[in-house]
């Protein structure tokens, strides 16, 4: 049986971020992804959006880790040259039935610590962006975009240069809790499998998180949430962006309603939409169905009424790894099980990718003991 100290399944841009935390604090990291590179599944299919920490309720783990993550994810990529444009968003109120809601974000953004977020009238956000239409917006300039993968090759780089190792293609199919460890049995591509004793192991399987868990005996099962999928879609603008920063609507239930967000080059794409998927067992459909695009021209038309026919193309879908379910809204999950020999990290969705360094900070904080 092989031994390691400290075994990371799931090579997405959380697992990334511990990993390298982990291995420049010294640790021996073996990381075991099922794709055959990182990032493959949720890290490459969202927004690409550095978020400002708006939303969520203060004092919960994804208003602390968003704040410090942003901050922290802004730095290292002046350090290490990632591409990224701290270009704004505005948050819109599309009608008077919505400045309630609007001004409550506002509050929200305060309390979180985002103090540098104002209100604007619609003649002051008209001004800044001439395409919009709405009644009222809230500015964000601290919220920006990104090159993920760029910034997933750069932690991959720092761990390996740490001395951290991967493995691709090798999937945990299964293990035990024994007093020395976390038992695991890791399948590779050609169906052999290995049996690996982790002192301690970081489960970090996104999508799949709960599923590892649960085929992982002698971990308590009521640590354990049930998982929820929310597939995203998104289309694609045929033509020029008419805008300069992102365009979020007032959210929604279940996610944050669809906006226009903007890559590096300046493409502009919306969404994603909210799509509850049942029985998702060993993978996802990930086809973006053009028909979907008919429901997104009323919404975006109600912030830039110019929209014109036939301009949206169907670009990529992601699913959003909740915990919670349609009704409901969850907050991050770290759950450990004998005395840190485990650590599972649940209902990672957004602001997953901007707390990934604070998330990181904090996983390795709860493993120091360990």
């Amino acid at each position: 049986m092989d031994k390691v100290d400290c075994l990371v399944v799931g090579a997405g841009v959380v697992g990334l971020a511990i990993t390298r935390a982990l291995a420049q604090l010294g640790r021996e990291v073996l990381v075991a992804e099922k794709h055959q590179d990182a990032g493959m599944e949720t890290s490459s299919r969202n927004s690409e959006v550095i978020h400002a920490g708006l939303y969520y309720p203060t004092g919960s783990l994804k208003a602390h880790l968003c704040v410090e993550g942003r901050n922290s994810l802004y730095a290292y990529c002046e350090e290490r040259h990632i591409p990224y444009r701290r270009c704004g968003k505005l948050i819109v109120a599309t009608s008077e039935t919505q400045l309630e809601k609007l001004a409550a974000i506002h509050a929200q953004a305060h309390a979180n610590g985002c103090h540098e977020v104002t209100m604007l009238t619609a003649v002051q956000a008209q001004a800044m962006e001439p395409a919009l239409s709405c009644a009222a917006a809230l500015s964000s300039p601290g919220t920006g975009i990104i090159d993920s993968h760029a910034y997933m090759l750069a932690l991959r780089a720092d761990a390996e240069n740490a001395g951290a190792l991967f493995a691709f293609d090798s999937e945990v199919v299964g293990g035990i809790a024994t007093a020395d460890g976390i038992a695991v049995w890791v399948c590779d591509g050609t169906g052999q499998e290995t049996e690996v004793l982790a002192k301690t192991l970081i489960n970090c399987g996104g999508l799949w998180a709960p599923r590892l868990a649960r085929s992982i005996a002698g971990l308590n099962a009521e640590s354990i949430p049930p998982p929820y999928f929310a597939k995203g879609n998104y289309y694609s603008l045929a033509g020029p962006a008419p805008f300069s920063r992102l365009i979020y609507p007032v959210p929604e239930t279940g996610g944050l309603g669809v906006h226009l967000t903007l890559d590096l080059a300046g493409q502009a794409r919306f969404g994603p939409d909210v799509e509850w998927l049942d029985n998702v067992d060993e993978a996802v459909d990930y086809t973006v169905e053009p028909t979907r695009a008919d429901k997104f021209y009323c919404a975006i038309r109600a912030y830039w009424p110019q929209l014109p026919d036939a301009s949206l193309q169907p670009a990529y879908a992601g699913v959003r790894p909740k915990i919670a379910p349609p009704d409901g809204n969850a907050d991050f999950l770290f759950a450990s099980h004998g005395n840190l020999r485990y650590l599972g990290l649940y209902g990672i969705e957004s602001p997953g990718l901007t707390a990934s360094l604070a998330i990181a900070a904090h996983a390795a904080k709860l493993l120091s003991h360990s």
